[in-house]
């Protein structure tokens, strides 16, 4: 009886696991090697909830609670009741996390997933307890970035007169450098952009 149980419990994790998660997009906490499923790790080993619940708005902690007691109950049956228990957790708990943030969420990532260069070097700034190393990697992309597109429109501006397609061409590179120095604006004034939605994303881009 005891063997039926227990192979009930894990068809149900693994129903708990793949079922109702949404994919759509994903970010750094979304990684198997990511803050949040850090803390997921130490909380379980450990049998004790607290370190996870900074990751989530108070709202949200009893379906956090719930979810961890459920893998507690189940984990130390089996090596493989372990696996599942705790990547229902993680799952749960990232989910939920970004739900807090507004976000949508795709699902965790491996371990090891390049995110680029700029979420390490936010990590490394934190790591290390400077952050120059950060504003002088971003700082150069944003300069590059408007320098860019102000070449390009400012190439085609001076034959923007010539035809209707080389205003067309003007026109194209005009708005996507204003775009762009608008979204960067916003972004330095407090903006949004981490684990923004998509339909956010592309309405704040229209605009």
């Amino acid at each position: 009886m005891r063997n039926g149980t227990l192979g009930y419990r894990l068809v149900l994790l693994a129903a708990l696991v793949l079922v109702g998660l949404p994919r759509v997009a994903a970010a750094h906490c979304d990684t198997l090697d990511g803050p949040v499923v850090a803390a997921a790790r130490v909380a379980v080993e450990k049998g004790d909830i607290t370190p996870v619940l900074k990751w989530v708005k108070l709202e949200h902690e009893p379906e956090i609670r719930s979810a961890f007691a459920r893998t507690l109950a189940v984990r130390g049956e089996s090596p493989e009741a372990k696996e599942l228990a705790d990547l229902y957790f993680f799952e749960t708990l990232v989910r939920v996390h970004r739900a807090g943030e507004g976000a949508p969420y795709a699902g965790l990532k491996p371990a090891g997933t390049d995110l680029g260069p700029v979420v390490a070097g936010a990590d490394a700034a934190l790591a290390s307890g400077s952050v120059e190393g950060l504003v002088r990697l971003v700082t150069g992309d944003v300069a590059a970035g408007i320098r860019e597109r102000f070449a390009r429109t400012a190439a085609a501006r001076k034959h923007s007169d010539e035809s209707v397609e080389a205003g067309r061409r003007y026109v194209e590179a005009y708005v996507e450098y204003v775009h762009y120095v608008e979204r960067v604006h916003a972004a330095a004034a407090g903006g949004a952009l981490h684990g923004e939605p998509e339909a956010a994303a592309a309405e704040h881009h229209a605009h």
